[in-house]
């Protein structure tokens, strides 16, 4: 009996133990719970983020204000050669390409202006140079009959009058320039010279090549110099620029607008632009650019930085608006371009709403 009654106890201690097992099957330890005050989004779309997750994220607000903005048009362009700081070098005769004294530039040298770049020997063709060097010797047999008629008459300066000196002295420099002109003709190269001071932008020429009259051999452009082309599928727009635009990287290029073309292009009016700055240096000629175009009409609305601008996943427009200290809600907004780094929002925001203007992808990005 007291066996009995001892199996019996550890058989009902032993059988919660069993149940909470799972029917004899362990599965580990259980994973613990998530911490409720990390990153989260909350039911109605809208982020919870703890002000220490606000600082390692480097979130930054703004405040809205609302502000008369220039209605802005985005226009698709590319970077062009400024005609006043770079130029094009091309031989005015066929030849063979000889290098400089410092050999042939490479794309991307700096150059000086009037630096010499390379040599170009004329080429002709067989039958004429035997003609120009006949001619030549021709030149130079005579040039040595007339210093001989020369020094004669000067020794009979007595008897001979003083102009038929003065002739002989005449047809002995006339044949002299003339043999000079000959020899040139046949021994002189072309000297290529950089037309402006930059850089080599593109190079079609190597050591021994040769190159026909009018054939592109180099490219020189100022980095810091270029002139800038866009399109415009408007024809009134040239009436209306009140200034003009071009994001590069991170920076704004103020433009300076030359004017509209008077000839339709591809059904679109050329607009041409100048540029200045260190920030050009990023850019090539011929890179397409997104250029905006300040117009004279105004709009209301508040500017905002373009980084701020996400998408649902609707695929909509929000921008994050801080509603309290640890929470942020999305906001769907209209905009319209103002110069490529901040856009315009017309609808959606209200002035006084703060507005993450840095790291609201990162917002985003919780779920």
């Amino acid at each position: 009996m007291i066996a009995r009654s001892i199996l019996a106890v550890i058989v009902a201690c032993a059988l919660p133990a069993w149940a909470a097992d799972g029917h004899g099957h362990s599965h580990g330890e259980s994973a613990p719970a998530a911490p409720s005050n990390g990153p989260s989004r909350l039911p109605d779309g809208s982020v919870f983020l703890p002000k220490a997750a606000q600082r390692q994220l480097s979130i930054r607000t703004a405040v809205a204000s609302t502000e008369e903005l220039a209605r802005t048009v985005e226009l698709a362009g590319k970077v062009t050669m400024d005609p006043n700081a770079g130029g094009k070098v091309q031989p005015t005769t066929a030849g063979r390409v000889e290098p400089g004294p410092r050999g042939l530039p490479a794309v991307g040298q700096a150059v000086r202006k009037g630096e010499l770049l390379a040599y170009v020997i004329p080429s002709s063709a067989p039958l004429e140079r035997s003609v120009q060097a006949a001619q030549l010797a021709e030149l130079r047999a005579s040039r040595a009959l007339a210093e001989k008629r020369l020094a004669r008459l000067k020794a009979l300066s007595d008897t001979v009058p003083q102009k038929e000196i003065e002739a002989a002295e005449a047809d002995l420099a006339s044949l002299g320039a003339r043999a000079g002109a000959v020899h040139a003709g046949l021994n002189e190269r072309e000297a290529l010279v950089a037309p402006v001071a930059g850089v080599i932008a593109s190079s079609n020429v190597v050591a021994g090549q040769v190159v026909d009259a009018r054939e592109l051999v180099y490219e020189v452009v100022d980095p810091h110099r270029l002139a800038i082309e866009a399109l415009s599928f408007d024809p009134e727009l040239g009436a209306n620029v009140g200034g003009a635009t071009l994001a590069v990287g991170g920076d704004r290029v103020p433009l300076r607008f030359l004017g509209a073309a008077r000839a339709l292009r591809e059904q679109a009016l050329p607009l041409s632009f100048a540029a200045s700055g260190t920030a050009l240096s990023k850019l090539a000629v011929g890179q397409p650019v997104k250029v905006h175009v300040r117009t004279l009409s105004k709009v209301q609305g508040i500017a905002v930085p373009a980084a701020s601008l996400m998408r649902s996943p609707s695929n909509q427009t929000i921008v994050w608006v801080k509603t309290a200290p640890e929470k942020f809600e999305p906001r769907v907004v209209s905009v319209e371009p103002l110069d490529g780094v901040t856009v315009a929002v017309t609808s959606g925001l209200k002035a006084g709403d703060r507005i993450a203007t840095q790291g609201a992808s990162l917002i985003n990005q919780v779920r």
